[in-house]
């Protein structure tokens, strides 16, 4: 089968690796489109991803397709449902690192209730925590909205992990496709004001569609001014970038007993935290890991917006390209014109 794989830091190409097998809880997919995630992609092709240092590694964790076979122990897929989350670990070939393997032409997906049931949902029977959220999509969810579903079921989590709540105001640094689902899902849920700090003003217009009330680049006298034309502090600041020059930025912005947000991996392994710029009370929130909990428990509400009608792929994806195009759409994602690029099997 096809696989992208990072063959060294900086250099992508498709490769051809062993079809996986399919385990007793496990069930063969066939990938059908893949989305590009900007920031943990862009890290393990670069060689920066925090505690991945084996290469060749096999790339992707964002993916759909359809179930073409079935352990003999599965309950919960069947043959021609589509799925998300399909990832491979072991290629047959101890040359190849997995860096989720979701970029390969087919995955695997685990059932996880089954194996719960079973009792044997523990490492010594290879369960993995990642297996909780391989999950069926119904079929009245198009497949570009499943694929986004990979994206959008961790920044819903995150907003579960930051306890936002409706009302609240904040600034988000950072619009790309998880900061304007950060836009999009915090304008939906009910919060208040919502700014958003963004460099490419490509951007922009994009964040005010989605419902940002204002949108600064970080420089601006405008946001420099951001509180004291306010004439209060934001109750949150969320870090949709991963670097600690936004967490000390966003510091001076908040009140007392508010919250600093980290959403996504900070590549440098010590955090230099200004203490003194913000008040005396905040809280310090890092979500480098999806809380898989509740990135399961965002698939009803998000595919509900799907039916819904207020929630569309066509939101966030900006280029789509053949499978066979990685670099090319590797490139494009560098180049700061692209919000979530789809990848076509």
């Amino acid at each position: 089968m096809r696989a992208v794989a990072v063959v060294e830091p900086g250099t992508v190409r498709i490769v051809e690796l062993r079809k996986p097998e399919v385990g007793p809880y496990q069930a063969l997919v066939r990938t059908e489109a893949a989305c590009l995630c900007n920031a943990t992609d862009g890290k393990l092709v670069a060689g920066h991803f925090p505690g991945v240092n084996q290469y060749p590694l096999v790339l992707g964790h964002e993916s759909a397709g359809i179930v073409e076979e079935v352990g003999h122990k599965v309950k919960n897929f069947h043959l021609g449902q589509r799925v998300i989350g399909g990832l491979v670990f072991d290629f047959g070939d101890p040359k190849y690192a997995s860096g989720w393997g979701g970029f390969c032409e087919y995955t695997l997906v685990n059932d996880h209730d089954a194996m719960m049931a079973d009792g044997v949902a523990d490492a010594s029977h290879g369960w993995a925590e990642v297996f909780e959220i391989q999950s069926a999509v119904s079929d009245d969810i198009p497949l570009e909205e499943a694929v986004l579903l990979c994206t959008w079921r961790e920044v819903y989590g995150g907003i579960g992990d930051f306890h936002l709540e409706p009302g609240q105001d904040a600034v988000i640094f950072g619009a790309g496709p998880v900061g304007l689902s950060f836009v999009k899902f915090a304008r939906m849920l009910g919060l208040g004001y919502i700014g958003v700090v963004e460099r490419n003003t490509f951007k922009h217009s994009k964040a005010l569609e989605l419902g940002a009330d204002e949108v600064f680049v970080p420089d601006s006298a405008a946001f420099a001014d951001l509180k004291e034309r306010r004439g209060k502090p934001l109750d949150v600041v969320i870090d949709a970038v991963g670097h600690e020059s936004v967490v000390n930025t966003g510091l001076p912005l908040i009140k007392m007993g508010g919250s600093i947000c980290v959403y996504g991996v900070i590549a440098d392994p010590i955090l230099h935290l200004h203490k003194g710029a913000g008040p005396y009370n905040f809280n310090l929130n890092v979500h480098q890991w999806p809380t898989r909990r509740r990135e399961r428990a965002a698939m009803e509400p998000l595919c509900a917006w799907i039916r819904e009608g207020k929630l569309h792929a066509r939101e966030f994806i900006t280029h789509e390209f053949p499978i066979e195009q990685i670099n090319v759409a590797l490139t494009t994602a560098k180049g700061g014109q692209a919000l979530k690029i789809l990848l076509r099997y």
